[in-house]
């Protein structure tokens, strides 16, 4: 399953176009914060799918048959660029549990890279919901292997992908490796540059959200 944002119009595709656009880049500050918002909608949506229980809320004037959710999920991300978007799935499920992966492109001297992953940060996710973040989704790379470890070590119910933009490429790649996945995605953008950048995409969500690296 796929779910594409831009293809319904709403607010949330003025947040998406603010992540693109080079002049309002320069506010680090703005950039987190509609990473956040775009975090939030995203939970919003995830939320229907999920499985709710009804229970009897006691108000000031009477009774109310109310739906909570029976499981909350546990929400994982990829340092350092996925936080602000966890973040933003974390103000909706706020009682859940989170997870954090240490993985980032370790570039060749041919110009290749491969994906360096140091370390796991999670609580036990045998039998649980999990959401993934990361605000690209590239080559589909990183999102793959970190979700195959998650996926070597625990017995997870239901994984659920979010990420602002992502590559044709990229969704092709975890739709044939993670076939079981649920993505949820902001736009898709068709082209990837000879460095695996995505066109016209936003560019180094890290570096934007938190300076440049050195």
């Amino acid at each position: 399953m796929i779910f594409d944002l831009s293809k319904t119009k709403s607010i949330a595709n003025t947040f998406i176009a603010e992540l693109r656009d080079e002049n309002i880049q320069k506010d680090s500050m703005r950039f987190r914060k509609n990473l956040e918002r775009v975090g939030e909608f995203f939970a919003y949506e995830i939320s229907k799918t999920l499985k709710f229980t009804s229970r009897e809320v006691i108000t000031p004037l009477g009774t109310s048959q109310c739906d909570f959710l029976e499981q909350q999920p546990v929400l994982a991300t990829i340092l350092r660029a996925g936080l602000p978007l966890q973040q933003g799935l974390l103000n909706i499920f706020d009682k859940a549990e989170c997870c954090f992966i240490s993985a980032y492109r370790k570039v060749k001297k041919n110009g290749n890279f491969v994906i360096q992953m140091d370390y796991i940060s999670s609580p036990d996710l045998d039998g649980k919901i999990l959401i993934m973040a990361d605000p690209m989704l590239a080559t589909g790379q990183s999102m793959v292997m970190c979700c195959k470890e998650l996926i070597n070590r625990y017995k997870i119910a239901e994984l659920h992908i979010v990420s602002a933009i992502a590559s044709t490429e990229g969704i092709v790649h975890v739709r044939a490796n993670l076939p079981k996945a649920k993505l949820w995605i902001g736009a898709i953008d068709e082209e990837m540059t000879s460095k695996s950048y995505i066109v016209p995409g936003l560019g180094d969500a890290g570096d934007l959200a938190y300076g440049e690296k050195v």
